[in-house]
């Protein structure tokens, strides 16, 4: 069996500006990917509404949003003025329980669909390396 060449596997980081452009841009998609996943995560474990917006080193703007992000900083900008609104703070409780009865639906089925990926890779890579060692 063929040994695996070494790596230098996770290295601890000092969290400090990153001077070199190039690296800068691949930290700035990586650390976005994993913001986003854990964005998703916390959607799907906790059926939570999120908005995030990020420009990019290059200027880029990007987002992720849990319905939308539109809905939620409407809501966010708004908030105080249906505090003092009983008729109004009812029906958008109203709204606010079918919309999350709704996302945590769509939650589940997005926890069983991804689950069912995660078997279908593993399957995968249990059949390339069956087939390898063929």
């Amino acid at each position: 069996m063929a040994k695996k060449p070494s790596s230098m596997g996770r290295q601890k980081i000092k969290i400090a500006k990153i001077e070199v452009k190039n690296h800068l841009q691949v930290t700035f998609s990586k650390r976005r990917s994993g913001l986003f996943k854990k964005a998703s995560e916390l959607c799907t474990l906790c059926g939570v509404e999120i908005a995030i917006i990020v420009f990019s080193p290059a200027r880029k703007v990007f987002s992720f949003d849990h319905p939308n992000v539109e809905s939620l900083i409407d809501r966010f900008l708004s908030r105080n003025n249906t505090n003092n609104n009983p008729i109004a703070n009812n029906s958008l409780q109203l709204v606010e329980a079918h919309r999350n009865a709704n996302v945590y639906g769509l939650n589940l089925q997005l926890t069983q669909i991804l689950g069912e990926v995660e078997i279908e890779k593993k399957r995968g890579e249990s059949l390339d390396q069956m087939r390898k060692t063929s």
